[in-house]
């Protein structure tokens, strides 16, 4: 196996995601002084299940892969990387992160490191060939790395605390980096599933745009969400999470531009309108968090 190959079967560049949601989740609860160490301990483990959870999400889709042109030549379906040599690796990554995250950090995280594991792979895959609601299945194990972070940055445990502590999840920045995350990740796939739904077609793959040759469906869809997201930045202002002044007005301005351009998709469901959202969403991540971290209070 070359390194290239196992670059491709970690999906290294998509996992970089994974490393800085982690990253700002943890940074946005951690106390100050920050424990680096517990911060290293929890971009590890969940940087260790995304690389496995990518490996075995590819095993399920070997077939799938080899009748795609961007993904025959992966190291599975090209024949590069044997499926046993794949499955050990990815039971190696995925366990060597869980008991990582439990002995390191705290249950919690490793908790949701586990279920974000189980939705990707048990449920988002399999649904990939029998509904379209799979996206937003898929939405769901993509917004829970944050949550590992903000989880992470609890530290473990005490005598005083319950051993599972539920309220992390709870606590508005948690749901806001989720519901960030996972409203975010609907615009951006359903541009990638419409550009691209000749390739999931040939893939076996039901996706919203599959049939939807014009546009209108995928496009309507999309609008939705940008407004949803746009109107999702209220919510750190009402719970008095962020600074008003350093948060609000360029985190609208960001989140109106990426509902203007899913307009300008919905009012001309053109390729090129669709690429533009597509990058559109590349920019948005990035930007929407550094604004969340300069603006947050603590």
């Amino acid at each position: 196996m070359t390194a290239r190959d196992l670059l491709t079967l970690t999906k290294f560049r998509l996992s970089a995601l994974v490393i800085v949601t982690t990253f700002v989740g943890f940074w946005l609860r951690a106390p100050r002084p920050l424990d680096l160490w517990l911060l290293v301990h929890t971009i590890l483990g969940s940087t260790l299940a995304a690389f496995g959870a990518a490996v075995f999400n590819q095993l399920m889709e070997i077939e799938p892969d080899s009748r795609m042109q961007r993904t025959a030549d992966r190291p599975l379906p090209s024949g590069r990387v044997s499926p046993s040599a794949a499955f050990g690796l990815g039971w190696f990554l995925s366990a060597v992160a869980l008991i990582h995250l439990a002995n390191r950090v705290n249950v919690e995280a490793a908790a949701l490191t586990a279920a974000t594991l189980a939705v990707y792979l048990f449920i988002y895959t399999p649904l990939k060939r029998q509904n379209a609601i799979n996206t937003l299945v898929g939405a769901v194990s993509g917004a829970l790395p944050p949550l590992i972070g903000w989880a992470g940055a609890a530290g473990p445990a005490t005598s005083i605390t319950p051993y599972f502590r539920w309220q992390l999840m709870l606590e508005p920045g948690a749901i806001y980096l989720f519901m960030l995350l996972f409203l975010w990740q609907l615009p951006h796939f359903l541009a990638i599933n419409w550009m691209y739904r000749d390739e999931y077609r040939k893939g076996g793959f039901v996706m919203l745009a599959n049939e939807d040759e014009h546009g209108a469906k995928t496009s309507r869809h999309a609008l939705a969400y940008a407004i949803a997201t746009l109107l999702l930045m209220l919510y750190p202002a009402y719970t008095a999470t962020v600074s008003l002044t350093w948060f609000l007005p360029p985190a609208l301005l960001l989140s109106g531009w990426l509902g203007w351009l899913a307009l300008r998709f919905n009012r001309q469901p053109e390729r090129a309108n669709a690429r533009k959202l597509f990058f559109c969403t590349l920019a948005y991540l990035p930007l929407i968090l550094i604004v969340t971290v300069l603006a947050w209070k603590r």
